[in-house]
């Protein structure tokens, strides 16, 4: 009698990966298209073995949104680096632009942008722990900016603002028009939400406005 065959065990992907594919599932369907069972497909893993390490669909929603802020918070602290000789970083204003250009979604129904504004709407039932993860996304972006509006008054760029307040009101403004532009208002696009945060910071940083 010959021996019953050995069953095969597949290792789970890496948790980036499932991340990863979870972004590109919002990127390609929608919040709408990304369940368990899809997204259990796309990675050869049930279901089951999903809830197993998310235990829930609110914990992949706020895994995906940080590991998408881990990649993106790379990128910021690149563009923001303080300028050395020779290397070309640009000014304060300059890297300020450069982090409202980030800042800001790409486009109608942008995934990062789609994917934040489906956590922080779940956030109201949300536990301490998850209202914790959330805050520290918030404060990355703050104390990036802070830092860079500081630099920027005490090198005579920029007039002398409060940087901790400004930038609360900066993201603040911000925050408004990321969601006109995601959700697609008719008049908000990328463009001209660009263009209009470069009129305030005019009207309200520039020394002598």
């Amino acid at each position: 009698m010959p021996p019953a065959p050995r069953r095969t065990h597949h290792a789970a992907p890496p948790r980036d990966d499932v991340l990863a594919a979870a972004m590109a599932t919002i990127a390609e369907r929608g919040l709408d298209g990304l369940t368990m069972a899809g997204l259990g497909r796309d990675v050869g893993m049930s279901s089951g073995h999903l809830l197993y390490y998310f235990r829930t669909k609110d914990e992949l929603l706020l895994r995906t949104l940080e590991w998408s802020e881990n990649r993106l918070g790379a990128e910021r602290r690149a563009l923001l680096a303080e300028p050395r000789s020779g290397s070309g970083a640009g000014s304060a204003r300059e890297r300020l632009d450069a982090y409202i250009g980030l800042y800001l979604p790409a486009g109608h129904r942008d995934p990062h942008w789609t994917l934040w504004l489906e956590v922080w709407g779940r956030s109201q039932n949300a536990d301490d722990d998850a209202r914790a993860r959330q805050a520290a996304i918030e404060g990355a972006w703050h104390r990036d900016l802070v830092a860079l509006l500081a630099e920027g008054v005490s090198r005579g760029e920029f007039r002398p603002v409060d940087a901790d307040r400004y930038a609360a009101r900066l993201r603040a403004l911000l925050d408004g028009f990321s969601i006109h532009v995601t959700v697609g208002i008719p008049g908000t696009g990328r463009e001209q939400v660009v263009a209009q945060a470069a009129e305030f910071l005019d009207e309200t940083l520039t020394p002598g406005s």
